[in-house]
């Protein structure tokens, strides 16, 4: 009897032991939030939003769709801090297909408590170097100039080494993603372990989610969501523009609409519109400035372009300071957003700078152009107009004599004697007196 008790206990203990390692299910609605594009303050502040609304709405999870080529560091880590922090399961998804959870998307892809990743998409390559960094050739010039760039590697392995600890996910590679600028494909990341799931479409990866229990305020945790209802929360209409004119690439072409916009107000006054247009570009361009880091060595680079640009039209150089300017400003734009240290956002050097530039060059052609044309025109003002016209001799003219040219008589001296009646051209102004011969016959 002895033993039987003992057995009894065991089993009993054996099933509390089991019911506490059933997972729990969560149910309830479902919502979710994209991102398509970098990682700023405006797509920080709406995740942080979406997740607050998700925590107090009774959601039973917030599914994230991420497609981003990278972002800023500070956001990146804000938005970290939120979901490592938030009191409601996150779940992020790569997608559609052929979608890039790079560099910054890496983090917040490993972030989540479920990470899933669509066919054909990819994630990595979360190395902290701007895409147009060069390395100096001297060693001591290569040192102090890349002691930023390691600081932040080291910053950032050991942040993305913490989050994969946490998340229990490959840490391993988590940090040569960063060190090593790796990247793999989905069913690679699964296979590695650093994704949970590979789902084709959204309804896929509702689907397996009741598969695939996780670590949720130390228990276990499954969500069923398959038919739930889904919300999707939207950015306002402020985080929205916000979000648009922080890329470095718009933030570059407002700079330039703007500048345009006021030199056409300046050397046109009057015509208001392209003067309003241009302010409003510029102050969407210098709120940009405000948010991303930026490096001074290529504002000022920029503008130096644009200074050598107007001192072009009022020095003769033969286009050669057009051309230092625009050396300067395809330089100043390829450094301007380069911050290792604080953003793996750049400008795009071929899809923006080149087109941006070469119209700059069409346009300083087609100014060169209209202004060698008025020129070479005859003068259509002023007394010299009369050079070339035709009148009429009141007086004889041997040499001198008064003719009457464009509705006024004036004095004239001949260069042969000329008959009073007869038709004559002006040839010069000299003072108040003309020069003219005899004009040929009417045609």
């Amino acid at each position: 009897m002895r033993g039987m008790g003992w057995l009894l206990a065991l089993a009993a203990a054996a099933g509390i032991e089991a019911a506490e390692a059933a997972p729990v299910t969560r149910t309830g609605h479902l919502n979710i939030v994209t991102i398509d594009g970098s990682i700023n303050p405006a797509s920080s502040d709406y995740l942080q939003k979406a997740i607050a609304r998700s925590e107090t709405d009774g959601a039973a999870a917030l599914l994230l769709e991420l497609d981003t080529p990278g972002g800023l560091v500070a956001s990146t880590k804000d938005i970290i801090q939120a979901m490592l922090n938030a009191r409601v399961p996150t779940i992020v998804y790569v997608a559609p297909q052929g979608a890039w959870a790079g560099s910054a998307g890496t983090f917040i892809t490993i972030a989540g408590n479920v990470a899933a990743m669509a066919p054909g998409s990819s994630i990595g390559a979360a190395h902290p170097v701007g895409i147009g960094g060069g390395a100096p050739s001297e060693d001591e010039d290569r040192e102090s100039t890349d002691q930023s760039a390691r600081k932040a590697e080291n910053l950032l392995t050991a942040f993305i080494e913490s989050i994969a600890e946490q998340r229990k996910r490959n840490v391993e590679w988590a940090a040569k993603a960063v060190r090593e600028s790796v990247a793999v494909t989905a069913d690679k990341a699964l296979e590695l372990g650093v994704i949970d799931i590979v789902a084709a479409t959204r309804s896929d990866l509702l689907t397996q989610l009741l598969e695939h229990p996780f670590q949720f305020e130390g228990e276990m945790v499954v969500l069923d969501v398959v038919h739930a209802s889904q919300r999707p929360i939207e950015m306002d209409t402020l985080t929205r523009v916000l979000n648009v004119i922080v890329d470095p690439n718009v933030a570059v072409l407002l700079l330039m609409a703007g500048l345009l916009g006021l030199y056409i107000e300046f050397n046109q006054p009057g015509t208001v519109v392209p003067g309003v247009v241009g302010a409003v570009c510029l102050l969407l361009a210098l709120i940009a400035m405000q948010i991303l880091p930026f490096s001074w060595i290529g504002l000022l680079l920029i503008a130096a372009g644009i200074a050598l640009f107007v001192t072009e039209i009022f020095v003769t150089s033969y286009g050669l300071l057009f051309a230092a300017g625009l050396a300067c400003f395809l330089i100043g734009g390829s450094m301007m957003f380069d911050r290792p240290d604080l953003s793996d956002l750049n400008v795009s050097f071929w899809p923006v700078l080149v087109p941006i530039v070469t119209g700059m060059a069409l346009f300083g052609g087609l100014v060169v152009y209209a202004v060698g044309r008025t020129l070479g025109r005859r003068q259509g003002s002023g007394v010299s107009e009369l050079i070339g016209m035709n009148g009429l001799a009141t007086t004889a003219l041997d040499p001198v004599g008064t003719v009457f040219i464009r509705g006024e008589y004036w004095t004239a001296r001949a260069e042969e004697p000329i008959d009073a009646q007869d038709r004559v051209e002006a040839t010069a102004v000299e003072g108040m007196e003309l020069r003219v011969r005899r004009a040929g016959p009417l045609t």
